[in-house]
């Protein structure tokens, strides 16, 4: 008898370890999860011999913070030594309050040229107009069926935009995308920012060099080995289209930021690094 309550109180202490052990795995996980990243990605788009492009690609911030005056942030970017900021969509949340955002926003637009388009939360704030203006007056481009052309390193690199399709028709919102192709030219580095992958039917239709976009927060969970998350919004899961670069069929490429979402976010992350997206074009 005495050795059996032994062993059951053994099993007892046993299990009580695992359950520690897979607690502290867990918390530990996340806690790790939300560390942000600097992702290099370099993408042969220039001549032999030309001096490299920078561009970061910032997404999906949600107001989130990130240090005292986005400090976490600013450290990130000077470092990659960007010469143009991207911001496509969801920078502003539709919970959360605009201060982190305009922190960012504000140190930004003194030292980088900036480019921005809506995203979903934006429209679901109800405020699209009054974040669109802000952004204006803070020296901004806001880019809604636009194309501007800025000359970096002796290239001119086209950046159109269309705003988030939430609260447009399919065709209001391919309209955006040709009026904005209409403006660009054949020799120039022809980009589209739009918050959403998912529309490769629709992107593969154009000659953009470049696709820029965020939304799939890198699928929330990411699944370790086959980077590939477990569900990112209007993909579904094991979304195709979650992080990273893609080749697409008419030889655009498409780069998915993960994008800077944390405490905005109902799920945690899990294996999946919060991130600005540095392109190298070469």
């Amino acid at each position: 008898m005495g050795r059996c309550l032994m062993n059951f109180w053994r099993r007892r202490e046993i299990n009580k370890i695992l359950r520690v052990v897979i607690l502290l795995l867990l918390v530990g996980s996340w806690l790790w999860s939300w560390v942000p990243v600097t992702e290099v990605i370099s993408l042969d788009l220039l001549e032999d011999g030309q001096e490299r492009i920078r561009i970061a690609l910032i997404t999906d911030l949600h107001s989130c913070f990130y240090g005292k005056e986005q400090s976490d942030l600013m450290k990130r970017i000077d470092k990659g030594e960007p010469d143009v900021i991207i911001l496509a969509g969801d920078i502003f949340d539709d919970v959360q309050g605009d201060d982190n955002a305009k922190a960012l926003i504000e140190q930004l637009v003194l030292k980088y040229p900036c480019y921005y388009t809506t995203g979903n939360h934006e429209y679901w704030s109800g405020r699209t107009q009054e974040i669109k203006d802000y952004l204006r007056e803070r020296g901004v481009y806001v880019l809604a069926g636009d194309c501007e052309k800025i000359t970096i390193n002796g290239y001119v690199l086209d950046i159109c935009g269309v705003d988030d399709p939430d609260y447009l028709s399919d065709q209001e919102w391919q309209q955006q995308i040709s009026r904005a192709y209409a403006d660009t030219e054949a020799t120039h580095i022809k980009i589209l920012v739009s918050h959403r992958p998912e529309k490769v039917s629709v992107y593969q239709q154009y000659d953009f060099d470049l696709i820029l976009t965020g939304h799939a927060h890198g699928g929330q969970i990411g699944i370790p080995f086959i980077d590939r998350g477990v569900f990112a919004p209007d993909q579904g899961f094991l979304a195709e289209y979650a992080s990273g670069s893609y080749a697409l069929s008419n030889g655009s490429i498409m780069v998915v930021s993960r994008g800077l979402a944390r405490e905005s976010t109902p799920l945690p992350r899990y294996f999946n690094h919060p991130e600005i997206v540095m392109l190298e074009l070469d």
